[in-house]
């Protein structure tokens, strides 16, 4: 568990300790939590972050990692089938979360006491399954606050017991309003303030890219922290057919890196910190997941293209993303080469897409204010 003790207070917000509830599934459910604590301590407040898998008993936390980057990896569609059978949203009965999330109750109700935590802000649906449980049977004495970090809304994000839920966007808010009865609130997504500011390491990421290979577009192609994507090598190397550059993050995955190493005009590069100066010296992302990434791209002002999402609710927040017209959603090469064409080079149209994405970013205040109003409502009952 990892705290961070803030020194600047904000007068118009009471003083209170946050736990967030996480999962180490990839880097984003991560992230998130960091942002938010990072927040909440810079406000006054007291916040720390809890990883749900590290309190499963018996190394289950572990083996549910490892199951479930195997199947992303090497067998997505039995994902897409995990997906279907459990998560998808729409009428009819699923099996619940609820049996697993159960394990590690103990554990969170015993630091929710020990840290004398005033609210739980889940960031991950089976923590969210888990205060939902425990709220409904009055096992956890403070409010739950779920921020959801996806653009669609699954089953086990919607766990009636929590007291307020936290949305990207008003479609998301509506449908969890619909699905749980429970306050919703659109406060948009959440990323660090290096995605809004000016990027210092654009400059250098685009000197580096005209060394590479002199006169391309750069653009990224986002395979998450696990490196996982479908048909990457394909893909680049028709952008690179095409006149692209193409800048292929593979994360922590050091065989895919590999596989993409001596194709001339592919650019693959490992894990990278510097995000912003990435994004800041690219022209578009192509993505597979409708995730962090994407969204910190948008904050960045950097165009964002779905393509070849990977099942379930990957696939659900490219379209969602989609529809909301702040990205495309390319269905083969032909429509990502078209794609590009028109929101990498300068013009209307990609001035519009840039606007359109950054309208989802809502005062950064928002996402703590409503965290904390939970916690006067609880306090004042």
């Amino acid at each position: 568990m990892t705290e961070v003790h803030g020194t600047i207070t904000s007068p118009a917000l009471p003083r209170a300790r946050l736990l967030v509830v996480s999962a180490s599934m990839g880097a984003g459910h991560d992230t998130v939590a960091t942002e938010l604590v990072r927040r909440a301590t810079e406000s006054g407040h007291r916040a720390s972050t809890v990883d749900i898998l590290s309190l499963l008993p018996r190394g289950l936390g572990g083996w549910l990692r490892r199951g479930y980057r195997v199947s992303v990896r090497h067998a997505p569609w039995t994902y897409g089938l995990v997906y279907r059978a459990f998560l998808r949203p729409g009428r009819g009965p699923r099996p619940s979360g609820v049996p697993l999330a159960r394990l590690a109750a103990d554990r969170l109700r015993e630091l929710v006491e020990r840290d004398r935590v005033d609210v739980v802000v889940p960031v991950f649906h089976l923590a969210a399954q888990l205060t939902g449980h425990l709220r409904a049977n009055r096992l956890l004495p403070v409010p739950s606050v779920v921020y959801m970090i996806e653009f669609g809304a699954h089953r086990h994000w919607l766990h009636p017991g929590n007291d307020r839920f936290l949305c990207l966007t008003e479609r998301a808010a509506q449908e969890v309003r619909l699905a749980t009865g429970r306050p919703a609130d659109v406060t948009g997504p959440v990323v660090a303030p290096r995605f809004t500011a000016p990027a210092s390491g654009a400059e250098r990421w685009r000197r580096f890219f005209e060394d590479f290979h002199p006169g391309r577009t750069p653009v990224l192609m986002s395979a998450g922290a696990w490196g996982v994507a479908s048909r990457p090598v394909t893909t680049a190397r028709r952008l690179a057919r095409d006149g692209y550059l193409p800048v292929v993050l593979c994360g922590r995955n050091e065989r895919l890196r590999a596989s993409l190493t001596g194709f001339a005009g592919v650019l693959p590069l490992g894990w990278q910190d510097d995000m912003p100066g990435l994004m800041g010296a690219a022209r578009a992302l192509v993505d597979n997941a409708g995730g962090l990434t994407a969204v910190q791209a948008l904050a960045a002002g950097l165009p964002v293209i779905g393509y070849r999402p990977l099942p379930g609710h990957f696939a659900q927040g490219a379209r969602r993303m989609a529809e909301l017209g702040v990205s495309d959603l390319a269905t083969d090469d032909l429509g990502l080469l078209d794609s590009l064409r028109r929101l990498t080079r300068p013009g209307t149209e990609r001035d519009l897409r840039i606007a359109r994405g950054k309208e989802l970013f809502h005062d950064e205040r928002a996402p703590l204010e409503r965290v904390l109003a939970a916690v006067a409502a609880d306090t004042g009952r």
